[in-house]
C-alpha cells in the first residue's frame, strides 16, 4: 500500500497576492494562437444543451455567420459582460470570481512549484545571463512541467469553484487544442484564449455561460493529465497534496477535485411513511441509505464495502403503479436530509431513455458520462436507470438501436468489469417494468433484487386508501387497525419468512424433488445440491448468481439499521475514524444461518424464474398472434382468389 502523500497548506495571503495578475489575465492580453485556429463562426446547435465547436462548423452555403472573436485580443470580462442587460449578474460575478481565483491559486502553485524544484534560482540565472549550457535541458523541462501544473491546477479550480452554481444544462466543447509548455504564463493565456472562443461559439446566453467554463476546465484537465504522464521533473507537485483552505480544495497531483453539483434536486420526496407494502425492498433501501453514510472520506472506502454486505447495484421490478417512482423518492430524500445533517456533497442522476442519441458513440458517451458522475469518490451518489428494458438493448436483439447496445455495453463494464472498484461511496439501483427484455448478463449484474409488489393484503389496501385520502374527510375507519402491518420489522420478518419455499412454479417443482431426495436443507452439501438442480432447470443460473446470492446472505448478516442517533448527530458515527466505524458496524453484525441461505437462494430464483416465465410467455403470444395473422391472411387470399 503507498503511502499517504504529505499534505501542504497553500496559504491564502499566498493565493491573493496574485489577484492582480490574475485580473490582468481577465482584462485583457493579446494571443496569437499557435496549435488551435479562431472561429470564424457561429453554428447552429444539433440539440438544446449541446454546444458545437469549430471542429464542427458547417460549410453550407448561405448559412448566417456572425462573428465570435477580435482577431488577437483575450478580453475575457467584456466577453462575460456582454451576456447580459448591461449589469453585472450574480451568475456573471460568481464565473469572474471563480475564473480569478482559479487564475490566483494557479500563480500561486506555479511559484510554490518553481521554489520546490529548483525552478525560481534557474529562472533568476537565465534572467541575468549566467545560467550554465549544462543545465539548459533541465531549465526547458523544468518550464513545460510548471506549464502543466498551472494549467491542471487552474482549471481543477475553476471548475471546483463553479460546481456549486451549475444546474442542469450541459455543453459540449470538444477537444482543447491550444495547449503550451513553453512557459506558464504563456500556458495561461493560451488556454484563456481557447476559452474566449468557446464562450463566444457555445455560451449564446447566461443559461449556458457557467456550463460552458465548466466544461471547457474538464476537457483541459484531460488533456493536461495525458500530456503529464510521461512529462519528467513532477515528481515535487505529485508526490504531494495541497490544500486551499478558505475554498475547502484539495489539490493530489493530476487528479480532479471535486464538488457537489449545485441546484437542490426538484424531485418530490418521500417520507418511509408514504411507502405502503414492498417490505422487503422499504426495508432494504433505508438500510442501503445508512450504508452510503458510512462512506469515509479520507480513506475513500465504505467499511459496509469492506466487510461484506454493500449494495452496489440492484434490480428493482414489479408491475406498473406498483411503487418503483416513490421508492426511489423516498431513498433519494433520505438521502439529501442525511447529507445535509453532515454537510456531505450528495449527487442524484438519473439516466432515461431520452439520452439515447442517434449519433454514433454519443449514446456511450453519456452513459459513461452518467456513471462517472455517480462514481465520483468526493460525494455520495445515488444513479437510477428507469426503464432499463428501454435504455439498454439485449445483445443480438436486431429491434435494439446502436445507441441501446452502446449503453448496454457501457453498463456491463462498469457495474461488475475488470476495472470496477466499489469504494462504497455510491449505489446504482435499475428499475423496470419488463425486467425479462433486459440482456441476461445486465440483469444478473444486479446484486441484489427488491420486488415492488405494491400492496399486497387487505391490510395494505386499507393503509393506502387512508394515507392518500388525507385527513381532509370525517370517514370512520370501520374494523382496522391504521398501519399496524406497516411496522417494518415484522413486516420484514414475514416477508422473508414467505421466501421459506419458493413462489415461481417452475422453481417449486426443483424444490419438492431436492426436498423428497434430501430432505431438510441444512448442509452446504445440500444446498449446493439444490444450487445445482436450479442450473439444470435454467441454465443462466450461473456463478454470478450465486455471487449474488451470497452478496445478499452477507447483506442479511449486516440485517440492522444504523440507528437513527447516529445520522442525526454526526460525531456519534460519521465522523469517526475509519477504524472506529469498522469495529461499531462489527458489533452490530449478526452470524449467518442456513435460512437466510435458503430464502435467499429461493427471492433470487424466484426473480429469474419469474423473468423467465415471462418472457416466455410474451414470446408464445407474439407468436400465437402471427400464426393467427397468417391463417386470416390465408382465407382472405383464397377467398379473393376464388372470387
Amino acid at each position: 500500500m503507498s503511502s499517504p502523500r504529505d499534505t501542504m497548506e497553500l496559504r491564502e495571503e499566498t493565493v491573493r497576492a496574485q489577484y492582480d495578475a490574475a485580473l490582468g489575465l481577465l482584462t485583457g492580453f493579446d494571443h496569437a494562437p499557435r496549435l488551435a485556429r479562431a472561429a470564424e463562426v457561429a453554428v447552429a446547435e444539433r440539440s438544446p444543451g449541446l454546444g458545437v465547436r469549430r471542429g464542427f462548423r458547417s460549410t453550407t452555403p448561405g448559412l448566417v455567420t456572425l462573428p465570435t472573436a477580435r482577431a488577437g485580443g483575450v478580453r475575457l470580462v467584456e466577453r462575460v459582460q456582454a451576456l447580459g442587460d448591461g449589469l453585472t449578474s450574480p451568475l456573471q460575478a460568481s464565473v469572474l470570481g471563480a475564473l480569478r481565483r482559479g487564475l490566483a491559486i494557479s500563480l500561486a502553485m506555479g511559484a510554490e512549484f518553481g521554489a520546490a524544484s529548483g525552478l525560481a534560482e534557474l529562472k533568476k540565472a537565465n534572467l541575468e545571463a549566467r545560467l550554465p549550457d549544462t543545465r539548459r535541458a533541465e531549465f526547458t523541462e523544468l518550464l513545460a512541467a510548471e506549464a502543466l501544473i498551472s494549467l491542471h491546477v487552474f482549471a481543477n479550480a475553476t471548475a471546483f469553484l463553479l460546481a456549486p452554481h451549475l444546474g442542469s444544462l450541459t455543453v459540449e466543447i470538444g477537444d482543447v487544442e491550444e495547449v503550451l509548455t513553453d512557459n506558464a504564463p504563456l500556458a495561461l493565456q493560451g488556454a484563456l484564449w481557447e476559452l474566449d472562443q468557446d464562450l463566444a461559439a457555445v455560451a449564446t446566453d447566461e443559461a449556458r455561460l457557467a456550463a460552458t467554463v465548466a466544461a471547457f476546465c474538464e476537457a483541459l484537465m484531460k488533456k493536461v493529465a495525458l500530456r503529464a504522464e510521461g512529462a519528467p521533473r513532477l515528481a515535487s507537485f505529485t508526490g504531494a497534496s495541497w490544500k486551499v483552505e478558505a475554498d475547502a480544495l484539495a489539490l493530489a497531483g493530476f487528479k480532479p477535485a471535486r464538488a457537489s453539483k449545485g441546484g437542490a434536486l426538484t424531485m418530490q420526496f418521500k417520507k418511509p411513511t408514504d411507502v405502503v407494502g414492498n417490505h422487503i425492498a422499504k426495508y432494504q433501501s433505508l438500510k442501503l441509505a445508512k450504508m452510503l453514510m458510512a462512506y469515509d472520506f479520507d480513506r475513500r472506502l465504505n467499511p459496509f464495502a469492506e466487510l461484506g454486505g454493500f449494495i452496489f447495484t440492484f434490480m428493482g421490478d414489479g408491475a406498473p403503479g406498483t411503487g418503483k417512482t416513490t421508492l426511489i423518492q423516498m431513498m433519494a430524500g433520505l438521502l439529501s436530509d442525511y447529507c445535509k445533517v453532515a454537510g456531505y456533497p450528495f449527487r442524484y442522476q438519473n439516466f432515461s431513455i431520452d439520452q439515447i442519441d442517434s449519433y454514433q458513440g454519443k449514446s456511450g458517451q453519456n452513459a459513461k458520462a452518467f456513471i462517472d458522475r455517480v462514481l465520483d469518490p468526493s460525494v455520495i451518489g445515488f444513479g437510477t436507470i428507469d426503464d432499463i428494458d428501454q435504455v439498454a438493448g439485449k445483445r443480438g436483439d436486431r429491434q435494439s438501436s446502436a445507441g441501446q447496445q452502446e449503453v448496454t455495453a457501457v453498463f456491463m463494464g462498469a457495474f461488475a468489469g475488470a476495472n470496477t472498484v466499489v469504494r462504497g461511496n455510491c449505489t446504482f439501483g435499475m428499475f423496470s417494468n419488463f425486467p425479462e427484455n433486459v440482456d441476461d448478463a445486465l440483469r444478473q449484474r444486479a446484486g441484489a433484487r427488491f420486488l415492488v409488489d405494491g400492496p399486497q393484503s387487505r391490510e395494505d389496501y386499507i393503509d393506502i386508501l387512508a394515507l392518500l385520502l388525507g385527513k381532509n374527510h370525517a370517514i370512520p375507519v370501520g374494523d382496522a387497525d391504521l398501519f399496524a402491518s406497516q411496522e417494518i420489522k415484522k413486516a420484514v420478518s414475514a416477508s422473508y419468512a414467505g421466501y421459506a419455499v419458493p413462489h415461481e412454479e417452475g422453481l417449486r417443482r426443483v424444490w419438492d424433488q431436492v426436498a423428497r431426495d434430501l430432505g431438510p436443507l441444512d448442509t452446504l452439501a445440500k444446498l449446493g445440491t439444490y444450487l445445482t438442480a436450479i442450473k439444470a432447470a435454467d441454465a443462466r443460473f450461473t456463478g454470478r448468481a450465486v455471487k449474488n446470492i451470497t452478496d445478499a446472505v452477507k447483506v442479511r448478516a449486516m440485517d440492522f439499521e444504523l440507528p437513527d442517533e447516529w445520522m442525526e448527530n454526526p460525531d456519534l458515527f460519521l465522523f469517526k475514524p475509519y477504524d472506529d466505524k469498522v469495529a461499531m458496524i462489527r458489533s452490530l453484525m449478526q452470524p449467518m444461518t442456513v435460512d437466510m441461505v435458503i430464502q435467499e437462494i429461493n427471492r433470487y430464483a424466484d426473480s429469474e424464474f419469474r423473468y423467465a416465465d415471462k418472457s416466455d410467455e410474451v414470446a408464445i403470444q407474439g407468436m400465437v398472434r402471427d400464426f393467427g395473422r397468417q391463417e386470416e391472411a390465408k382465407r382472405r387470399y383464397l377467398e379473393g382468389k376464388g372470387g
